[in-house]
C-alpha cells in the first residue's frame, strides 16, 4: 500500500478527485494548508497598500492505495492539477505498513 500526498491549489481539487473517482480510488482526505515553494510568496495591494503574502493557500490531497495504482493515482493527479504556472505543488507516495478499518477490523488492502 502507498499513500499518495499531493499539495495542490484550491481551485484544482474538483478536477482532482474527478480523476481519483475514475481511477476506483473511494475516499481521500483534504486538508487546506499554506506554505510556499520557490515562489517564495507574493505581494499584493489592499486599500493602497502593497503588502507580501509569504503564505500561499494550498490544498493537501491524501489517499492511500494499492501498490499496483499508485503511478496511475500519481498521474492522475500530476495531469488534473497542471495549470503550467509556478505553484502547481508536489506529490509524495510513501509506503504504509499496516490500515485498519476500525469498525469491522479489516487490514491493509480490505481496508482501503
Amino acid at each position: 500500500m502507498k499513500l499518495v500526498m499531493a499539495i495542490i491549489k484550491p481551485f484544482k481539487l474538483e478536477a482532482v478527485r474527478e480523476a481519483l473517482t475514475e481511477l476506483g480510488i473511494q475516499g481521500l482526505t483534504v486538508t487546506e494548508v499554506k506554505g510556499y515553494g520557490r515562489q517564495k510568496g507574493h505581494t499584493e495591494i489592499y486599500r493602497g497598500a502593497e503588502y507580501a503574502v509569504n503564505f500561499l493557500p494550498k490544498v493537501k490531497i491524501e489517499v492511500v492505495v494499492d501498490a499496483d495504482i499508485a503511478d496511475k493515482a500519481v498521474e492522475a493527479i500530476a495531469a488534473a492539477a497542471k495549470t503550467g504556472q509556478i505553484g502547481d505543488g508536489k506529490i509524495f507516495v510513501y509506503s504504509i505498513e499496516k490500515a485498519v478499518r476500525i469498525r469491522t477490523g479489516e487490514t491493509d488492502a480490505d481496508a482501503l
